[in-house]
């Protein structure tokens, strides 16, 4: 039974290793927030992050994440990069129907740890692997760039 750090808290899922993290999240720990949208890493609906880094947890097995930390949309803002994106989706209203916005959120989080002032090419390029059928790209470019600021 692997015991998995998710949101900072350890916790033991009986769960096979091979099973999705998406699953485990979602169907066993009950953390709802991460949405399954695809199920071949190509939306970003599922992002989540594993020691502070982006990934899709649809196709990233229980096993990949032994002995590291995964953090959803559920804690994320309780790192202040992760409040300041949210603060920001708040403050310019980015949600429309909301589908992907946990996804979307958490990508933006990761780029502004690791790029704290992102050009375009860089929003561009962290943001690129996630999918919004609202066509919300241009908020969620300006939601970043508010973030960047404060």
């Amino acid at each position: 039974m692997p015991t998995l750090n998710i949101n900072g808290t350890d916790t033991a899922l009986d769960v096979p290793d091979d099973m999705p993290i998406l699953w485990a999240l979602r169907d066993v720990a009950g953390l709802t927030g991460t949405k399954f949208g695809c199920g071949v890493a190509l939306c970003g609906a599922c992002t989540v992050h594993l020691d502070g880094q982006p990934v899709r947890s649809c196709v990233t097995p229980v096993s990949a994440a032994a002995g590291k930390k995964i953090v959803t949309i559920e804690a994320v803002g309780q790192d202040p990069v992760g409040a300041r994106v949210q603060d920001a989706w708040r403050q310019i209203d980015v949600v429309q129907c909301g589908y992907c916005q946990s996804g979307q959120i958490m990508a933006a989080t990761a780029l502004l740890r690791a790029t704290p002032k992102p050009s375009d090419a860089d929003i561009d390029n962290a943001m690129s692997g996630n999918i919004c059928r609202c066509g919300t790209y241009g908020r969620i470019r300006a939601a970043i760039k508010i973030a960047a600021a404060k």
